[in-house]
């Protein structure tokens, strides 16, 4: 999520996670940028959750808005259970899946569920490590962990230190989880301006992480512009207490999109929010914040971009990417109003805080990306209600269609077909009413992903939802099984 950088501490956390009214009206003014309390202190303006048994929903009638925590979903989702929060009034952040477990970040630390019966998860654990976003990914038995608020050390007792001080740390936390019940800490690694975001790059002796992050400062010691480029982190598989960063490739000698006033309203690149790999096609998709890139990573320490793209007319911030399953796709995200904003609404239009739907064309390194369209759901949103494109994953359908699920905060969720880029078009849904019906809320669906013939949502202030689509459609995916997904590890599925 896109914030900036304070005079007090560096967060680049959610924007909305403020629920005050002043500091809403803040976040307004900054555009996609707004500063955040510390993890931990977001308890006011953040409803606490629902019960655990799943509620019954209803289909939407043509431009309702449902009412105040009403759920409703379409005739092909189904809204099996939900597990309540871990920490009422904490965010809720990213997932990753292993096995019959999911793992799921939030500003104070980890949970792991057991999800072997998906109508029934079981919590078996939960890690107290604070520190925005806690995005996660696992491989084997090692958990990643993201760290990106200024802390006054790297231990899982730290508290907010300003960046401005040089003993403050952030990066990647790594966790041996081979006994779920007790994770154990065993290494840090520091990197320059933190860990937003970071992508797990298998390989056969040695993992590698791809460390975003973004918003230097000549104020910061250890985050100073220029800040072109990525973090690469070397994990020895036999040796995961020797990880270290190994690189620092320059993506964009340029500088990148300038923003405003060049481009208002566009923010400026300063770095990567979000990459996903495709490991099968040695193929990179970079979410930048002014910029998409397409790049190789057949020599995972030293990626290349291959091609560059902006969109300085309905692109806010570029938060995300998505391929197809035949990799001549890319979807991008575009998170206007860094996430706090109420943007579904008619005001906004259905171009801006959208998908943007790429076709890559040529081949080797004449590749292109190529603009084709937009989607945005067509479910308008309460102005009271947080909602933009945000995270989500294919559904591994096969036989040349393209369907995605998707997560839109307090858009909810959605299920859209894009194997016609140039149309686009939702299939199914499921969301809650606002939060709040009389200020801005902070809620929602912050990731929605497809493992195993079921849809995890881990909703910023109700917990885990598990969701099943019975579609004709999506019925293939219900035979693909995996045991693991990270989902910016992008699994090669068919």
């Amino acid at each position: 999520m896109t914030s900036k950088h304070t005079s007090r501490v560096r967060n680049r956390s959610l924007g909305a996670a403020v629920a005050a009214a002043g500091l809403l009206t803040a976040l307004f003014a900054a555009g996609p940028a707004a500063a955040t309390p510390d993890p931990g202190e977001l308890s006011p303006g953040i409803s606490r959750p629902e019960g655990g048994a799943a509620a019954g929903g209803r289909v939407l009638a043509p431009g309702e808005i449902p009412g105040q925590d009403e759920i409703v979903h379409s005739a092909n989702v189904r809204h099996l259970t939900n597990i309540p929060s871990t920490y009422p009034g904490v965010i809720n952040t990213d997932l990753a899946f292993q096995g019959k477990y999911a793992y799921a970040g939030n500003y104070n630390g980890f949970t792991i569920y057991d999800i072997g019966n998906p109508k029934a998860p079981k919590t078996v654990s939960q890690v107290l490590c604070p520190g925005g976003q806690n995005d996660v990914s696992v491989q084997g038995d090692l958990l990643f962990l993201s760290t990106d608020s200024s802390r006054s050390d790297d231990s899982c007792n730290s508290v907010s230190q300003p960046a401005t001080e040089k003993s403050s740390w952030e990066g990647i936390k790594i966790f041996d989880i081979k006994d779920k019940k007790n994770p154990k800490y065993i290494k840090s690694v520091e990197t320059n301006c933190g860990s937003h975001t970071h992508t797990l790059v298998p390989g056969d002796r040695d993992l590698y992480l791809y460390v975003s992050s973004y918003s230097p400062s000549e104020a910061f010691p250890d985050c100073q512009p220029p800040h072109d480029g990525i973090s690469v982190i070397k994990v020895p598989k036999k040796n995961p207490t020797q990880a270290a960063v190994v690189a620092f490739p320059v993506l964009f000698p340029d500088g990148g999109n300038p923003g405003g006033p060049t481009n208002p309203g566009v923010s400026k690149t300063t770095g990567c929010h979000d990459i996903t790999v495709l490991p099968s096609k040695k193929l990179a998709a970079g979410a930048c914040m002014g910029d998409g890139i397409l790049f190789d990573i057949s020599k995972p320490e030293q990626p290349r971009v291959i091609d560059r793209v902006q969109d300085n007319v309905n692109f806010a911030f570029w938060h995300s990417a998505t391929f197809n399953e035949k990799a001549d796709k890319v979807v991008f995200t575009d998170e206007l109003g860094g996430g706090g904003g109420a943007t579904c609404n008619e005001a906004t239009g259905p171009n801006r805080g959208a998908d943007g739907i790429y076709d890559i064309t040529g081949r080797g390194d004449q590749r292109k990306l190529v603009f084709r369209s937009y989607f945005k759901i067509p479910r308008l949103q309460a102005d009271t209600e947080n909602c933009v494109a945000h995270n989500g994953s294919l559904v591994p359908v096969g036989g040349g269609r393209d369907i995605m699920v998707q997560s839109w905060y307090q858009g909810g969720v959605s299920v859209w077909d894009f194997t016609d880029s140039a149309r686009p078009r939702e299939i199914g849904y499921f969301e809650r009413g606002p939060l709040t019906t009389d200020q801005l809320g902070l809620g929602g669906s912050w990731s929605a992903y497809y493992y195993n013939g079921y849809v995890y949502s881990n909703d910023i202030a109700k917990g885990l939802d598990v969701l099943r689509i019975d579609d004709w459609r999506t019925e293939s995916a219900k035979w693909v099984w995996m045991d693991r997904l990270n989902v910016q590890s992008q699994p090669e599925y068919h």
